[in-house]
């Protein structure tokens, strides 16, 4: 079956392949050298060899493994053709490498697979970075050329019906396991093409393994478990990379899952582990400008569906009154995320979010909406270090003449650093016992009163 022309796999990519400059995931990349470059030509001819002598549209019906097996064979006689002496392991690479470029997405896939990285960046066809453990590192991963790269990025964004080219020259979009992808193009990337990639973690974060991360501590997951259970309204705030969609997701799995939930995003990329869950995702414009799908529509389509709770990604412009709406008209347990640096930043961007859905509202009726609609404000934080962390989990509990007024329960405060440039610090209550107690045991869910006694330090570090 191997014999078949495959002419359609010459039609949108010149010479292309893989780096095999990455032979380990937990290992640190080697700096690109002559023999790296030596084997990316290789890569590149075999390739090409490969594309006249495979019908790609098999492909998909038959089972990796078997395709491996068909790949490594017609490898070991390309190699022996041209006189190529390769040992075991370099053939293995060599092979897989191919295969990437046939089924994924080539010199970026040993990258997809190792779970130590969280982001992918690529500036152009030789210049890769990543990101592990908070920081960035660069690579010896690179693209044939530019037209490599380019083939990678409109095979990302093909997937979900999504295009990118000079006259629409950047997109979102996502992969099959919901990694968050960006791309922009030239003429707007000046020195080659820029791909961005947040990956998505195989396995959902649970609140026990960000306990175990230190990311919160242990005494305010049952006050987070209560705020969900009993149906309050939140609002996680942060930066970008800070943790929210992690937190959101981790907050989620305390859902009865006898509810109807509704997910609302740009690009889907939650997980949530409830069978009864509605999955709704914005739509671009078309190449006429027309047909787009924003959030504020699925928002007010949403509340057609009878959802128990709907769950807004993000909120970033006119859908954030709707959402406001939403939590006011009985969908209680509503969550959404913000980008802010503070649980106040956050309650003034949201006020300036309903500005832009067009709707001439006084301040003083909006910041009223707010404080009716919004119970908690969960702040997290990503540290100097790279950790993340709730840094804030505050109420908030009315209004008081023009003002929103909230109360912080629990807090992290920093110390310092130690020597090797990690964040010092402990979590603490604030001694404040929150209004909504009163919901919770409304509810039957009892905290013990314990956990919003402050801890008395002697010594801190």
């Amino acid at each position: 079956m191997w014999k078949i022309q495959g002419a359609q796999g010459r039609t949108d990519t010149a010479p292309e392949e893989n780096q095999g400059s990455v032979p380990d995931h937990a290992a640190e990349p080697p700096l690109v050298n002559e023999a790296s470059a030596k084997m990316l030509a290789l890569k590149v001819a075999i390739h090409q060899q490969l594309l006249d002598r495979i019908n790609l549209s098999l492909l998909d019906k038959m089972p990796r493994d078997q395709i491996a097996a068909e790949i490594s064979s017609i490898v070991a006689e390309i190699l022996e053709s041209k006189g190529e002496a390769l040992n075991r392991a370099e053939r293995s690479t060599l092979s897989n490498d191919v295969l990437d470029e046939l089924l994924g997405l080539g010199p970026l896939e040993p990258l997809l697979q190792d779970e130590s990285v969280t982001d992918i960046l690529v500036n152009g066809c030789d210049n890769v970075f990543v990101e592990r453990r908070g920081l960035l590192e660069k690579t010896a991963v690179r693209f044939q050329d530019e037209r490599h790269l380019l083939r990678i990025i409109q095979k990302i964004v093909s997937a979900v019906g999504r295009r990118v080219d000079e006259s629409s020259p950047f997109v979102d979009a996502r992969l099959a396991d919901g990694s968050r992808v960006n791309a922009i193009v030239p003429p707007l990337a000046i020195d080659g093409s820029l791909l961005s990639i947040r990956k998505f973690s195989k396995k959902p974060i649970s609140i026990a393994k960000m306990i175990d991360l230190d990311t919160i501590p242990a005494s305010m997951a049952p006050i987070l478990e209560a705020i969900v259970m009993a149906r309050r309204n939140i609002i996680i705030s942060g930066g970008t990379g800070s943790g929210k969609t992690t937190l959101l997701n981790a907050l989620s799995s305390y859902i009865d899952g006898r509810e109807r939930i509704v997910t609302i995003e740009d690009s889907a990329e939650l997980q949530l582990q409830q069978d009864h869950v509605a999955r709704l995702e914005t739509r671009p414009p078309n190449i006429e400008g027309k047909g787009e799908i924003t959030q504020r529509d699925l928002v007010k389509n949403a509340l057609r569906m009878r959802p128990d709770r709907i769950i807004l990604g993000e909120c970033r412009a006119g859908e954030t009154f709707d959402m406001l709406q939403a939590m006011n008209t009985g969908h209680d347990g509503s969550m959404t995320t913000v980008h802010a640096n503070t649980p106040r930043d956050a309650l003034s961007r949201i006020e300036q979010m309903i500005g832009m859905s067009g709707v001439d509202m006084p301040i003083t009726s909006a910041r009223a909406q707010i404080a009716s609609a919004v119970n908690v404000v969960i702040q997290v934080g990503r540290l100097a270090d790279g950790r993340r962390k709730i840094v804030s989990l505050s109420e908030i509990t009315g209004m008081e003449g023009e003002t929103i007024t909230m109360q912080e329960i629990f807090r992290f405060r920093s110390t310092g650093k130690d020597a090797d440039g990690n964040v010092l610090g402990y979590f603490e209550a604030t001694g404040i016992r929150p209004k909504f107690m009163a919901e919770l045991i409304d509810r039957g869910i009892r905290l013990d009163p314990e956990i919003f006694r402050p801890v008395v330090r002697a010594e801190r570090s």
